[in-house]
């Protein structure tokens, strides 16, 4: 491989134009091409100030510009065709969460990366959050059972309403956000899960009558750890309690408390879905007349990257994956096991009937 890693980027809307800025700016990244059916390609030229080759063709601009990486931004019903496509012709792949839509092609894109043995990366952006890996770390501490609380609902208009739109054409909000999310439950607890139970709504009739627009699932993991989380997208959405990221376990409990991406009008932010601002720590330790021993802490986040400066961070990774041969075996099976419990919950919604992980 050449010193500059030559990079095909594959889809241009919101993370795309995000991921594509990454390699712009970047001396270590070439772009050689961008693709999109639309004319979003057109604007993120402009937007980069920039005249990379642009192609309508996924295949023909594979098959053009030989890349060394390809960056998959698509909606999620292309990720496992375009990943796999990738792989096979000689590209180490970065591609958007979730790594599939079904657990099957999520398998198979797997079973190409390592068969081809290029580097798959998915796009967890909350690993590469400084923040969010010490919320993991000290969560670990807080003893077994762990209860995890979250929700992520976005009340959304406009543009963003017809992104929304299209994801649900594939995925509803609880498997592509939910896997976030789950991810971290999984980080913390580190235990298998064992069964998963779902409830859903669909609040529209603008989405396919398979999809649900809010769902909350509920997980068992074997050492007794238990969790929650809440997905909603659309105009009609509260946002009321959009930010809800809670653990507690028998040595105590850890919240991530985001005032100012909690307020009202930050539901539809990217840089608010990341932020955390405060991490409160509290400690269930008490003295003898049941008085705690200990004042809530506080730890002020001074190291904040904002949603641009993740995705460079999370192409800084790829990088290293690519250059170092990292071994992405285990990434690669948390990838694949956030996305089993999360499939289930949907198929839990659709069936209402709890799912077995065994």
């Amino acid at each position: 491989m050449s010193k500059v890693v030559r990079t095909l980027v594959v889809g241009c809307g919101n993370m795309g134009s995000s991921h594509a800025a990454s390699y712009h700016n970047s001396p270590d990244f070439e772009i050689v091409g961008l693709v999109s059916l639309g004319d979003s390609k057109v604007r993120l030229n402009k937007q980069l100030n920039a005249d990379y080759p642009l192609f309508d063709n996924f295949q023909a601009a594979l098959e053009k510009t030989k890349p060394d990486a390809v960056c998959i931004s698509t909606y999620p019903d292309t990720h496992a065709d375009y990943a796999i496509a990738s792989m096979e012709a000689g590209a180490h792949v970065f591609v958007e969460k979730p790594l599939a839509d079904s657990l099957a092609e999520a398998e198979k894109v797997i079973e190409t990366a390592k068969k081809t043995n290029k580097k798959l990366v998915v796009g967890y952006i909350l690993r590469h959050h400084p923040s969010w890996q010490q919320f993991v770390e000290e969560g670990k501490k807080l003893g077994t059972p762990l209860v995890f609380r979250m929700n992520l609902n976005q009340q959304s208009s406009g543009l963003m309403w017809d992104v929304h739109k299209n994801l649900m054409q594939s995925v509803s909000p609880i498997v592509d956000c939910g896997v976030h999310y789950v991810d971290i439950m999984c980080q913390m607890t580190e235990a298998n899960p064992l069964q998963v139970s779902a409830i859903g709504a669909r609040l529209t009739d603008e989405i396919p009558g398979n999809i649900h627009n809010y769902g909350q699932l509920q997980i068992q993991f074997d050492d007794g750890s238990v969790g929650w989380y809440e997905a909603g997208w659309g105009p009609m959405v509260s946002e009321t309690a959009f930010f809800v990221k809670d653990v507690f376990g028998p040595k105590g409990s850890i919240s991530i408390v985001a005032e100012e991406a909690s307020s009202a009008g930050k539901s539809d932010s990217v840089d608010a879905h990341t932020q955390t601002e405060k991490i409160k720590l509290h400690s269930s330790e008490m003295d003898k007349d049941n008085n705690f021993i200990h004042k809530d802490k506080w730890l002020d986040m001074d190291d904040e990257p904002n949603h641009q400066e993740l995705c460079d961070r999370e192409q800084a990774y790829f990088l290293q994956a690519i250059r170092e041969d990292l071994d992405l075996s285990k990434f690669m099976e948390d990838a694949l096991n956030s996305l089993k419990i999360v499939l289930a919950a949907d198929e839990s919604m659709r069936t209402k009937k709890t799912v077995s992980l065994l």
